[in-house]
């Protein structure tokens, strides 16, 4: 069983919840990482707060779950990355598996676009994500396999109008994942980006929702339960022969 990070566990709907979920019934050891605000100014939810991960991390304890936390930190500064890294660490030993489902994401248009905003979503997805990738690479000791699982859209399998700097940044995580995966198979360090497809985390209501339903054979949207199975084959020892692979998980959804 590997000691796992998951980053970006903010908010109840989220993919995040579900995959720390589902690590820890899978026996392994998980210390998470939240960062709110990011809900609350951006998202809007209801649910978003500066104590969610806290909260929701002391009620898997109280469960009797083994899931710890580190400091809430903000991944639009890159340097942040090392740091949670280094906490982790130095708090409860070597990591064997990063999970990050932390990302920024805004809409706008082809016309909207702004230096400011590209750099966000860079900063956040690209730079952070690769600097966790760094940073995890260096803590690693041992010889024991290793796991990393990234996100990435569906922005290669089509047009994201409203979403052209959160599509370009996702595209460049897919460069990470190929880039670095022979690389990081000298540490024996496997790494996968998933394209989940339209997953319901409450950000679609009404006819959007259905009409991005009726796309999919089952006539249900992706869950984040969906995404959490699939990350926990990723992070099992028997996925070793796996890596820089880039798995469209979309039940079949029509564009």
């Amino acid at each position: 069983m590997k000691q796992i990070i998951v980053t970006g566990v903010s908010r109840q709907e989220s993919i995040g919840p579900s995959v720390v979920r589902q690590l820890l019934a899978d026996g392994h050891r998980v210390i998470v990482h939240g960062f709110s605000p990011f809900d609350s100014l951006v998202g809007g939810y209801s649910d978003a707060s500066q104590t969610f991960t806290e909260l929701f991390v002391k009620s898997l304890q109280e469960q009797g779950y083994d899931v710890d936390m580190v400091s809430s930190s903000d991944l639009s500064d890159p340097n942040n990355a090392e740091r949670l890294i280094h906490e982790a660490n130095s708090k409860f030993g070597e990591i064997q598996g990063l999970v990050q489902c932390h990302a920024y994401s805004k809409p706008e248009t082809f016309e909207d676009i702004t230096s400011e905003e590209m750099r966000m979503h860079f900063d956040v997805n690209v730079v952070s994500g690769l600097k966790l990738i760094q940073a995890f690479t260096k803590q690693k000791k041992s010889d024991k396999q290793a796991s990393i699982v990234m996100f990435t859209s569906g922005q290669y399998l089509g047009l994201m109008k409203d979403e052209l700097s959160y599509a370009i940044s996702k595209d460049a995580i897919i460069t990470i994942v190929r880039q670095t995966a022979r690389l990081l198979m000298d540490s024996n360090i496997q790494i996968n980006a998933i394209n989940p497809g339209p997953t319901d985390t409450g950000y679609a209501t009404g006819s959007d929702f259905e009409a991005v339903r009726d796309r999919f054979p089952l006539k249900r949207w992706g869950t984040p339960q969906d995404v959490a199975n699939l990350v926990s084959i990723l992070m099992d020892t028997k996925a070793q022969w796996i890596t820089g692979e880039v798995i469209a998980s979309e039940g079949g959804f029509r564009r």
